[in-house]
């Protein structure tokens, strides 16, 4: 009886582990699902920065972190992307978007060996400043959200 209890919690308890295997949809962000490693999503992530002209500025990563401290989570690396003609135009047009910068792309492991990337649109981590920031923060935005895509694109199509 114990075992059919078990295997009925466990049954109850599948779909909810999905979900927490994957993002979710939300505003302002764009999520795509891979077939590739996380380690290669990394990998190919990086090589798209560098192919767009763009900096890696800041990395971060909690599985690198646990790793450390002998725990085994499923992987997920915050890699900050920016460029400094970026961020002059930026603070020229707000002050205080600057907090903003860099903006960053998030990949993370799935329970299948499969990796998604997402990141907050730049239009979207801007639109708090853009009352102050106007038309010159639109127009950067609207460009970073294309320099965004295009990494993204790259990262993920098939080599």
């Amino acid at each position: 009886m114990r075992l059919l209890i078990g295997f009925m919690f466990l049954f109850a308890l599948a779909p909810h582990m999905a979900i927490a295997d994957s993002l979710s949809e939300r505003e302002g962000w764009q999520i795509v699902s891979t077939p590739k490693a996380y380690g290669e999503l990394v990998d190919d992530l990086k090589a798209a920065i560098k192919a767009e002209k763009m900096l890696l500025v800041t990395q971060a990563s909690a599985s690198a972190g646990a790793k450390g401290r002998g725990l085994t989570i499923p992987g997920n690396r915050i890699i900050g992307v920016y460029r400094n003609d970026y961020a002059l135009r930026m603070l020229e047009a707000s002050v205080a978007a600057g907090i903003e910068a860099p903006i960053r792309f998030y990949v993370t492991e799935n329970s299948d060996g499969t990796a998604t990337l997402s990141w907050k649109t730049p239009s979207f981590v801007f639109s708090p400043y853009m009352d102050e920031g106007g038309e010159a923060l639109a127009g950067l935005a609207a460009e970073l959200d294309d320099v965004f895509s295009t990494i993204a694109s790259q990262a993920v199509s098939s080599q």
